[in-house]
């Protein structure tokens, strides 16, 4: 199916929202066969005002809370802010393991606090909370299961069942009260913390402004994207261990880290027609992964490398085989060539080609505007089609697309952080879903909130 240069709108009643999308979204649907269905036809209905005014959602979908920020965990810890990233591995039970980011910096409102063998540095103030969840919905333990890092932004799952935790700086020992260098990944396990002592970054992998995390299950390649706001742009990576697909610590044995080169494409952001695809993909080695004197995007290639403002989400398409990963938007006055208010890329390994697969436009585009209501962190359902989670201004709704490519709002935020007269809502971020596809598990970023959601995800007709 392709859908290119077609619109199709997506109201939320009340909010103002409006997004268009063009492009082609077959690829995009991947549904598990066990569960029968190709993405819901017109999306899942209408959203229901939440009488606790704090989640709103489709008849017949119900949300519990997991988490709170600056409560008080079982183990008589406070829940650190600004949840962000998470993954879902598979428990005993039908049960659920989250891995959730903290994007917090030293001054965060709550900080990470964790043991001191789980602490890589003791002045930083990210890290990631593991909390178990039965089959229930119930949330049965919470604790930190690393600390001391930065600015826990996103990350990913590996084929191995770890999370790779990515900070989002730059910042080296010495700033910002840091007494060790910042911008690595780290790996943690779900199941057992004895393997997340002695927190180590993995170097090889670069040190940037890491957002999120794709693994070839096959391959082992790891593909990372890179979310800088400042000139130069931004790049994709991919890393080439030399120990893939060992298990648990095998990324720390090294290998070679690589960043994009499409040729005559140095801005993503110039594509606007999607399904446009571009071939002669090449890979250049990073000179210096540990950005001693200039960050990895800023040193020379020999060839420019191809960037992109905001390149955020990544995952991998089992069914295809293929990365993705997006640009969440882009502006003129930001440093891009165009505008555009969203991008969903695809790189196929095999046939070495890069093609944009759905574009995201503003019937009325507003460049003044740089903070628009981009996708940020992106899953795929497990019925099918993208869920999106946004962060922008105004209402923050968890979106997602049918099998015809129109965009329907999944749910709406409706905790207020600003004031009645000036009103700002949390970030929505995570979104996840357990292995058997009946919760989806996502975060507001601030006040941080984990939901597990359950409901009729099989249901065709809005």
């Amino acid at each position: 199916m392709s859908l290119s240069r077609r619109q199709f709108l997506s109201r939320s009643a009340g909010a103002g929202l409006v997004v268009a999308v063009a492009g082609s979204v077959d690829a995009l649907f991947t549904a598990a066969p066990a569960l029968g269905v190709s993405g819901p036809d017109v999306g899942y209905g209408p959203l229901v005002p939440d009488p606790a005014g704090m989640l709103d959602l489709p008849v017949g979908f119900r949300y519990t809370v997991l988490s709170r920020e600056g409560t008080v965990r079982p183990d008589g810890g406070i829940v650190p802010s600004r949840f962000d990233g998470m993954g879902a591995f598979a428990d005993k039970a039908r049960g659920t393991r989250l891995v959730r980011n903290h994007e917090c910096s030293p001054t965060a409102t709550i900080r990470v606090v964790a043991p001191p063998e789980r602490t890589y540095d003791p002045a930083g103030g990210g890290g990631t909370s593991t909390i178990v969840v039965k089959a229930s919905g119930r949330a049965v333990s919470e604790h930190v299961s690393l600390g001391g890092t930065a600015i826990n932004c996103s990350g990913g799952p590996t084929p191995w069942r770890t999370w790779l935790a990515c900070e989002e700086t730059e910042d080296k020992a010495g700033k910002n009260g840091y007494t060790k260098d910042h911008g690595f990944i780290f790996e943690v396990d779900p199941y057992d913390d004895a393997r997340n002592t002695d927190p180590t970054p993995l170097t090889a992998m670069g040190r940037f402004q890491h957002e999120a995390v794709a693994v070839d299950p096959h391959t082992g390649i790891v593909y990372e994207t890179e979310d800088a706001f400042v000139a130069p742009l931004g790049s994709f990576y991919r890393f080439l261990p030399n120990r893939p697909l060992r298990g648990h610590g095998s990324l720390r044995a090294g290998g070679v880290l690589q960043a994009l080169h499409v040729p005559d494409l140095p801005d993503l952001s110039v594509v606007t027609e999607a399904g446009s695809s571009f071939s002669g993909i090449e890979w250049l080695d990073v000179p210096d992964p540990l950005a001693t004197t200039e960050s990895v995007r800023a040193q020379d290639y020999g060839k420019p490398i191809t960037g992109g403002y905001k390149i955020e989400g990544a995952w991998w398409g089992e069914k295809d085989g293929c990365a993705y990963f997006v640009s969440s938007f882009a502006r003129r006055e930001l440093g891009s060539v165009r505008d555009h208010d969203g991008q969903v890329w695809r790189y196929d390994p095999r046939a070495k080609t890069l093609r944009l697969e759905t574009i995201f436009t503003r019937p009325t585009p507003a460049p003044e505007n740089p903070e628009f209501d981009a996708p940020d962190n992106i899953c795929m359902s497990p019925y099918g089609g993208l869920m999106m989670c946004e962060d922008g201004v105004g209402d923050q709704h968890i979106l997602g697309t049918t099998a015809g490519g129109e965009v329907f709002v999944f749910a709406r935020n409706r905790v207020n952080v600003g004031t009645a007269e000036d009103p700002e809502y949390g970030e929505l971020a995570g979104a996840t879903f357990s292995a058997d596809g009946r919760t989806m598990f996502f975060n507001v970023y601030n006040p941080g909130i984990t939901y597990a959601v359950t409901g009729p995800w099989n249901r065709r007709q809005g």
